[in-house]
C-alpha cells in the first residue's frame, strides 16, 4: 500500500461528511415559542368557541338545567329540542330561502367580481386606478349606512318583500373585497401566456374561460367562500327588505323563534345552533381554501 493510498483514506475517515451534519440539522427537534404566545391564543381560542359551545350544548339540556347549572354539560342529554325544529316546516322554508339567497349572491359576486378584476388587471385604459380605487373605496362604506337609501331604492324598484331584492345588494356590496382579493391573481398571470394564446388564435374571451379562470381559481375559491358565509349570516339587509315570514332568511327566522318561544331557552339555542351550523361547516372544510387565496392574493 503506497503512502499517498493510506493518506488519502486517513483523510475520507477523519473528515466530516456534509449529508451527515444537514440530516443533523434535520433531526434537531424545533425549539417552542415563548409560552405566554401560547397562552394568548388559547385565551382568542377560547373567546371565540366558548359562546358557540354553550349555543350548542344548550340545545342538548332543559330548561331547568340551564338555570341550575349554566356552565354545566348536558346531564342527561335531550335530543328532543333538535328534533322539534328539524320536524318544523318554518325551520326548512327558513333554511331553503336562506341557500337560495346564499346561492345566488355567491355566484353573482364571483362571475361580475372576475370579469371586472380581469379588466382592471389585464387592460390599459383611461381611469383604470380611478375605477380601482372606488372599489377599494367600498370596503369602507359599510352596508349599515346605505341601509335607508338602499331600501328606497329597492322599493322604488319593486323588490320590498322579494329575495331579490335582497340578493342583488348583496352582490353589490361584495365586489369590493372580490375586486381586491382577485385583481393581484389576474395580474400575476404572465404576459407570454396570453400572447401565446393570441398566436394560437384564441380570443380574449377564449383566453378569458380557457386560462384565466382556472388559474385565479384559488383566488375564487376564496372569494365564493366568504360571498357564502357573508350572505348566510347577513341580518341587517333581509331585516329591512323582508316582510312575510315566508320570505324569512334564518337570521330572521332565529329571531322569530326567539320571540314565540321566549320561555323556551333549550329550544331557542338548538334552533340557533341549527342555523349557524351549514356557515360554520362550510367555512371550516375551506378554511385552508380561504388561507391559500389570501396568501396568493398578497404575493401577486
Amino acid at each position: 500500500m503506497s503512502a499517498t493510498t493510506a493518506a488519502s483514506r486517513m483523510s475520507s475517515t477523519t473528515e466530516p461528511k456534509p449529508s451527515a451534519g444537514r440530516r443533523g440539522n434535520r433531526d434537531r427537534p424545533q425549539k417552542w415559542g415563548s409560552p405566554i404566545t401560547y397562552f394568548v391564543a388559547l385565551l382568542f381560542v377560547g373567546v371565540c368557541v366558548a359562546p358557540v359551545l354553550f349555543i350548542v350544548l344548550g340545545g342538548f339540556r332543559t330548561n331547568s338545567q340551564i338555570t341550575t347549572e349554566p356552565a354545566a354539560l348536558p346531564s342527561p342529554w335531550v335530543v328532543g329540542n333538535y328534533l322539534d325544529v328539524l320536524k318544523s316546516t318554518m325551520f326548512w322554508g327558513e333554511f331553503a330561502n336562506s341557500l337560495v339567497v346564499a346561492v345566488a349572491s355567491t355566484v353573482g359576486i364571483v362571475v361580475l367580481g372576475l370579469m371586472v378584476s380581469f379588466v382592471i388587471a389585464r387592460y390599459d385604459f383611461r381611469f383604470k386606478g380611478a375605477m380601482y380605487s372606488l372599489f377599494a373605496a367600498g370596503l369602507m362604506f359599510p352596508m349599515v349606512v346605505a341601509i335607508t337609501p338602499l331600501y328606497l331604492v329597492i322599493k322604488d324598484l319593486g323588490l320590498v318583500d322579494n329575495l331579490l331584492g335582497v340578493i342583488i345588494p348583496q352582490i353589490a356590496f361584495g365586489l369590493p373585497v372580490t375586486v381586491i382579493i382577485l385583481v393581484p391573481f389576474l395580474r400575476a398571470i404572465p404576459n407570454e401566456i396570453e400572447e401565446a394564446a393570441a398566436i394560437d388564435g384564441m380570443s380574449r374571451l377564449g383566453f378569458f374561460f380557457r386560462m384565466v379562470v382556472p388559474l385565479s381559481l384559488p383566488g375564487v375559491v376564496t372569494v365564493g367562500i366568504l360571498g357564502f358565509v357573508g350572505s348566510w349570516n347577513n341580518y341587517i339587509l333581509p331585516l329591512y327588505i323582508l316582510n312575510s315570514q315566508a320570505n324569512y332568511t334564518l337570521p330572521l327566522g332565529v329571531q322569530v323563534f326567539s320571540s314565540q318561544y321566549s320561555t323556551d331557552t333549550a329550544k331557542v339555542l338548538a334552533f340557533t345552533s341549527l342555523a349557524m351550523l351549514p356557515a360554520l361547516i362550510f367555512f371550516s372544510v375551506f378554511e385552508k381554501r380561504i388561507v391559500g387565496g389570501l396568501t396568493g392574493a398578497v404575493k401577486g
